[in-house]
């Protein structure tokens, strides 16, 4: 391995950005550093530059002036909000950068397709966050059933339990809650999850059919006595499971202060997270706020050699994913950080105890490791989410929301 750490520029220093991507290069400087940063907010784009010592002239308030440059990095990391993804992802690509994409790649069919050609046609090393596929724990459940010890996949089910407080917080008062600002729930939330099962069965999807709404988040169920922001209501402190008064001071007072409490303040004090309450999107009353993504939905999936798989994503949940796979020879349930497998013909258990430690179970770290290894040897065999793997699960994704709108099964063909 070469001694010079590979170089990066940071389009989008959120959370993502800053906290799980930036973060990792501070911690391992020997192996990549952050050399630019675009980012249209202040303090984000400010703070960045103080953590990782960059130069004033690699600091920029538009992606555009700084991909108007001269190739500033070897790598990209492109962490804005989808809806912000294609443009700097195909201008990078164009001016030779490698890049690391975070997930959905685009909240449209045509611009995923995009910025996939681009980058083929440029040559360049295309990752995409799916960071699932670089956890150990999930990892290890694609080890054992490619190891054939459960014998053929004959079916999958899959829960992503989003959990009340995460959905209160990125998708009905948050980035995430409304479709046009963002992207349709499945997208933005459960990409990750319809990547590790088509991940897992590796044939092709052949049909979709999918079910869910926005239930419970809605106007009409906003109780009588509710105010419209959460400082000021009577049901904040101890009646309400979704009191943003209540969860964000409880982040606060046990000392937290990192995401979701990042997401409202920058310094961590009573009376800035008061005001933020009282002022910001974050202390709006979840019965009164402009979202429209469903908080349940269920997708079916016919893949070839009669195979079957469900998923379901549902909010009113603790927050953890839940897999069941069922094999010809033996059956995998887990639970993120728990695996227990059924032998038939034995009729014995086994159970495997992972360490699930670090962002995404250890996916983020997992990512930026495989990153900077296709980097520096410019092999995309160290990527497990690469161009066209991620443009079929994404497609997969359209398929299922298209199917819900419509009603109806949808037939993979028809993107092709």
């Amino acid at each position: 391995m070469s001694a010079q750490p590979i170089t990066l520029a940071i389009i989008g220093a959120g959370s993502r950005g800053m906290h799980a991507y930036g973060k990792y290069c501070l911690d391992h400087p020997e192996e990549i550093r952050v050399v630019a940063v675009a980012d249209p907010r202040d303090y984000n784009r400010n703070e960045m530059a103080k953590q990782h010592n960059i130069p004033t002239e690699n600091v920029f308030t538009d992606w555009r002036e700084l991909l108007s440059r001269p190739k500033l990095a070897d790598a990209v990391v492109i962490s804005t909000i989808e809806t912000m993804h294609k443009a700097p992802a195909i201008k990078a690509a164009e001016l030779g950068y490698h890049i690391l994409l975070e997930k959905p790649m685009a909240p449209d069919v045509e611009s995923c397709k995009a910025i996939v050609q681009s980058a083929k046609k440029h040559k360049v090393i295309l990752m995409v966050c799916h960071v699932l596929r670089y956890a150990k724990y999930f990892a290890k459940i694609k080890e054992l059933v490619d190891s054939g010890r459960i014998g053929n996949i004959v079916s999958i089910q899959h829960l992503e339990g989003v959990g009340w407080w995460h959905q209160a917080h990125s998708f009905v008062r948050g980035n995430f809650r409304n479709v046009k600002e963002s992207s349709f729930m499945l997208l933005a939330k459960s990409c990750h999850d319809m990547d590790f099962i088509n991940w897992l069965i590796g044939k092709k999807c052949l049909r979709v059919s999918s079910f869910g709404d926005l239930k419970h988040f809605r106007p009409e169920n906003r109780p009588a006595e509710a105010a419209d922001r959460c400082i000021d209501c009577i049901l904040a402190d101890d009646k309400c499971p979704y009191s943003a008064k209540k969860f964000y001071f409880d982040k606060l007072n046990s000392g937290e202060h990192h995401w979701p409490l990042a997401m409202l303040i920058t310094e961590f004090t009573e009376q800035a997270l008061t005001k933020a309450l009282r002022e910001g999107p974050y202390g709006r009353c979840v019965y009164a706020c402009d979202n429209d993504v469903v908080d349940h939905q269920v997708v079916a999936m016919e893949y070839e050699d009669r195979i079957s798989a469900s998923f379901t994503m549902c909010a009113f949940t603790p927050h953890g994913r839940f897999t069941r796979i069922f094999g010809t020879k033996g059956f995998i349930e887990g639970k993120e950080g728990t695996l227990r497998i059924l032998d038939f013909t034995s009729g014995q258990w086994e159970e495997i105890e992972m360490d699930v430690s670090g962002g995404h179970s250890g996916g983020d770290e997992g990512l930026m490791q495989a990153f900077i290894q296709a980097v520096r040897t410019g092999d995309e065999r160290y990527s497990r989410t690469g161009p066209d793997v991620t443009l079929e699960s994404h497609l997969i994704t359209f398929a299922a929301e298209q199917a819900r709108l419509e009603k109806r099964v949808v037939e993979m063909k028809e993107f092709e």
